[in-house]
């Protein structure tokens, strides 16, 4: 597989992938069976993936993600988007991770306020359209973000909901490479990483929030649910819109539903 070439720009005229499915066959692969952070600190080191960032919510299983990367490069870009209707709880827990993580690179992207104005004045569209309103406060502004990226790490687990089954480490999105350093761990792995190296949880996390995302949309998870049963509690949504699906053709993970048209 090529390196990413640093100085090669994506405009009009050059709209090649940078990357195709054989190279996430192969980084499939290469890395099977190979522990997540070994692998984070060879791709970093190597820069064979060109320009990666961290995409992260900062929410109740983030620290685990971002302790690994941390571990292998404390520089490595790390990406928020800010909803304007986050949890003000997981606005003090970024800051508290990046400062006992070390993170160095770190970015916050919010939504474009003459769009907020046009298609949400009154800032309650999630009340009556939560895929609208998440295209205009999260996916929008992640594609801005994601502009000078060649590939990024999602913090996705397969454990985490039906919909998130069969995931794998490397995909293809938009040209991009996509990597998921988490998807086959369990919650227990999770739950040992935190205990091993004393990570801070999220202060919504004992409260029963096993999920956290936007405030108006994010709801407690009773015992035996899903993890992700608190996301848009009454509405057949099971993500943002922000991950295309990894099983394709199933068209409920994370793509806008069908015959869904962006409102921008």
């Amino acid at each position: 597989m090529a390196e990413a070439d640093p100085a090669r720009t994506r405009d009009m005229i050059d709209t090649a992938p940078a990357f195709t499915q054989a190279d996430a066959d192969a980084l499939n692969a290469r890395f099977a069976g190979v522990d997540a952070g070994t692998m984070l600190a060879e791709l970093f080191a190597s820069g064979e993936l060109g320009n990666i960032g961290v995409v992260s919510s900062f929410g109740t299983e983030s620290a685990v993600l971002l302790h690994l990367v941390a571990q292998a490069d404390p520089g490595v870009p790390v990406i928020f988007v800010d909803t304007l209707k986050m949890f003000d709880e997981t606005l003090e827990y970024r800051e508290t991770l990046i400062t006992r993580l070390g993170l160095v690179n770190t970015s916050v992207v919010q939504p474009d306020p003459d769009v907020i104005a046009a298609k949400d004045e009154n800032g309650l569209r999630w009340s009556w359209d939560p895929d609208g309103c998440c295209e205009i406060r999260k996916v929008e502004p992640l594609a801005r973000a994601k502009q000078g990226l060649d590939g990024w790490i999602s913090g996705r687990k397969a454990f985490q909901s039906v919909t998130r089954q069969n995931l794998p480490r490397f995909e293809i999105e938009d040209g991009r490479i996509k990597i998921n350093p988490l998807g086959d761990w369990t919650k227990q792995d999770l739950e040992d990483w935190f205990e091993q190296h004393d990570l801070p949880r999220h202060p919504l996390e004992a409260k029963g929030y096993l999920s956290v995302g936007c405030a108006p949309c994010t709801s407690t998870v009773k015992p035996g649910e899903d993890p992700r049963a608190g996301r848009w509690r009454g509405w057949d949504k099971t993500e943002c819109g922000i991950h295309s699906p990894n099983n394709p053709g199933n068209g409920d993970d994370g793509d806008l539903p069908p015959g869904y048209e962006p409102v921008f």
